[in-house]
């Protein structure tokens, strides 16, 4: 009895300790976009001049709309031809489906540092180039397979006798993909398309390889502004991205079970 007192007891600290290590760091980042010193120096005076001067902070808030921007855009591509083709590979047998399934992890397993290398120099080859259009294609690529693996996991639940039933009661393809199939698989297609968004927001070494000058993302600006000096106007802007993250995911964890159930 005392031993498994003893063993619950490490488990709830190890937790503790492991929450601590993960939201220590952002409250102490969060904290000091309020303290007047651009220093970190203490005691702690409270201020919203880092706030104020983030807003005229051009450079700043253009790379911030820019990766606003090119998250969505690339969410809203990846999500719907990630959850296309898992609908594919789930329906349809060819030569060669195991070999293709295979090759979507490679991309998530290969460091974003050879990645990055690569694209730049197959969007040079091509003629696209650098700029806004070559990293929306960039993050589109990279967050392809996270939509398909997720969207696929989720149709590993799916029961094929429901479009069969729909069938049976003269639904056609359409009708039997949006009614019955597509309101399943939503869970998994919600939680790629956030994984997508993740993956496009906080992408640093593709965006840093493929953009220009006057053309950058928050992850590449927050790199060139920490280069330059760091100051507390990092820590609001990330401070306002933590919060309004935050909300989202909790909106869609109130709004929508991925247990399968609205």
């Amino acid at each position: 009895m005392a031993t498994t007192r003893f063993l619950e007891w490490c488990g709830r600290l190890y937790i503790w300790l492991l929450l601590a290590f993960l939201y220590l760091p952002i409250i102490i980042m969060a904290l000091m976009s309020f303290n007047v010193s651009p220093f970190y120096q203490l005691p702690f005076e409270w201020t919203t001049e880092w706030y104020a001067s983030l807003w005229q902070n051009d450079q700043l808030i253009s790379a911030t709309w820019n990766s606003i921007k090119i998250a969505i855009i690339s969410t809203i591509i990846a999500t719907v031809l990630g959850s296309a083709a898992s609908l594919a590979l789930y329906r349809h047998e060819f030569r060669g489906k195991k070999v293709l399934q295979a090759l979507l992890f490679p991309p998530i397993a290969i460091p974003w540092l050879i990645t990055g290398t690569a694209m730049l120099i197959f969007f040079f080859g091509v003629g696209i180039g650098r700029g806004l259009f070559a990293i929306l294609l960039g993050h589109v690529a990279l967050a392809l397979p996270y939509v398909i693996v997720v969207v696929s996991a989720r149709l590993q639940t799916f029961a094929p006798e429901l479009e069969e039933a729909a069938r049976s009661l003269g639904a056609n393809q359409w009708q039997v993909t949006s009614r019955v199939t597509l309101p399943w698989i939503m869970p998994g297609v919600i939680a790629g398309g956030l994984f997508a968004f993740a993956v496009s927001f906080d992408q640093f070494v593709v965006s840093y390889f493929l953009s220009t000058p006057g053309q950058t993302t928050l992850p590449v600006e927050i790199y060139a502004a920490i280069r330059k000096g760091f100051t507390p106007e990092i820590n609001a802007v990330s401070t306002i991205i933590i919060v309004v993250s935050m909300a989202l995911m909790l909106l869609t964890a109130r709004f929508f079970k991925f247990g399968g159930e609205k």
